[in-house]
């Protein structure tokens, strides 16, 4: 089974480049592109609380098996959204 500490461990490494992302982003696009980068950075850091409030709150914390699938789907919600704002930060500087 998954360690709680090396699931939050993973959402806070992923959210960090987001935000270290956009902020490397903005230093080189200027000031056309702020107001999009930062609208990305507030998805992030929603998308990483959300992820730690699920973290720490499972459905069934006495069913293994149940737990296990809870924090499988935290990792894939964690991977697909990660993807979702690297390709909006690559779309807002390819501009």
């Amino acid at each position: 089974m998954a360690k709680l500490r090396t699931i939050k461990k993973e959402i806070a490494y992923l959210t960090g480049e987001v935000i270290s992302n956009c902020y490397m982003a903005l230093y080189f696009q200027g000031e056309e592109a702020q107001q999009p980068l930062a609208t990305t950075i507030e998805k992030a850091v929603a998308m990483y609380n959300a992820l730690i409030e699920r973290a720490n709150h499972p459905a069934e914390k006495h069913n293994a098996k149940l737990v296990r699938k809870h924090y499988t789907a935290i990792r894939a919600e964690l991977i697909d959204t990660a993807d979702e704002l690297f390709s909006e930060i690559s779309a807002i500087c390819s501009k």
